[in-house]
Formats: structure tokens, C-alpha cells, sequence
């Protein structure tokens, strides 16, 4: 069994945690999120924990015990602190726009690209820093997944959109002869 379903799931004081029919409801301070479990995976709450454990013992359900446990720790930081990713544009004339509920990117094609924002998701510009907050951590992760696929940085000048923090490796370029 994994290790992360070994030690019960402890529930901060402002968070509320409710299981009917295999879905699992977590309220807190910064909103509530809602996800369905599979049966094979018993959930139960004592007090101020949660312990996950598997229903019957075979491959799959050993599998997903650790990543039950896991989505339901993400859930309760996501509700308690929630999540920020922060990307860097990079390059010139590479930019971005945040105007109500689209961010209009020019990166450098011939249009530009105009991406609605996720529901549950905050997007704030901070000195030419693109900060994406929310409270879901799948959804945080996958919108700023998507948005720096639009223009992944190139090795030789490094331009193109980048996690805040992330090491681009550069190439030398053509010497001259």
C-alpha cells in the first residue's frame, strides 16, 4: 500500500469534509471543491482526519489508494492556501493582454491568440509576470501547462513563455568562419 494512505489525512479548523455516495465534498475559507472517488477505495472520516484505505486488495486498487490520498491532500491545501503559478513572457514583442475573461498573447505569429480564463482561476498580471491562481490544483497546473505550450522557450535566445524559476539550457549558435 502506498505510503501517503498509510497516515491519515489531518482536516485544518476551518474546513469541512463531507462523503456521500463516493463524492467527496471539502468546503473552506477560499471556496469548495467537489471530485467523485472509485468504490474500490474506502474513504472515511474520524474526527479532524480522513483515512483512505482499499476496499479489497488487487492491483489497480493498490495503485490508486496513493493517488486518492494524494487528490484529497491537494484538495484540502487548495481550499486552505490554494495555488499559483507564476510564467515569464519573454522575448521582444512577445506579450500578453488580460482584458475581463480572455488574455490575449503576441507571440510573435502573424495573429494573436486569444485564451479564455478557466472558471475558478485568477489571472493577474505582476510587472510582466502572468500569475495564475486557483484553488484546484489540476486546473491551475494544466491552464498554465497550455499556456506555455503556446511558445515553449527556444534554446538559443531563450525566448517564449516560461515557469518563473525555470533554467532554460542554451545552445551556442553558428560561429563565424
Amino acid at each position: 500500500m502506498s505510503r501517503l494512505a498509510k497516515k491519515p489525512i489531518q482536516i485544518p479548523e476551518k474546513v469541512t469534509v463531507t462523503i456521500s455516495n463516493g463524492i467527496m465534498t471539502i468546503k473552506g475559507p477560499l471556496g469548495e471543491l467537489v471530485r467523485t472517488f472509485p468504490a474500490s477505495i474506502l474513504t472515511t472520516i474520524t474526527g479532524s482526519e480522513i483515512a483512505v484505505a482499499p476496499a479489497y486488495k488487487n492491483l489497480e486498487t493498490k495503485a490508486l489508494v496513493g493517488t486518492v490520498a494524494s487528490h484529497i491532500m491537494n484538495m484540502v491545501e487548495g481550499v486552505t492556501k490554494g495555488y499559483e503559478k507564476r510564467l515569464v513572457v519573454e522575448g521582444i514583442g512577445y506579450k500578453f493582454d488580460i482584458k475581463g475573461d480572455k488574455v490575449t498573447f503576441n507571440l510573435g505569429f502573424s495573429h494573436p491568440i486569444i485564451l479564455p480564463i478557466p472558471k475558478g482561476l485568477k489571472v493577474v498580471s505582476d510587472k510582466g509576470v502572468m500569475v495564475i491562481t486557483g484553488i484546484d490544483k489540476e486546473i491551475v497546473g494544466s491552464f498554465a501547462s497550455y499556456v506555455r505550450s503556446l511558445k515553449k522557450p527556444e534554446p538559443y535566445k531563450g525566448k517564449g513563455v516560461r515557469y518563473e524559476g525555470e533554467v532554460i539550457r542554451r545552445k551556442e549558435g553558428k560561429k563565424a568562419a
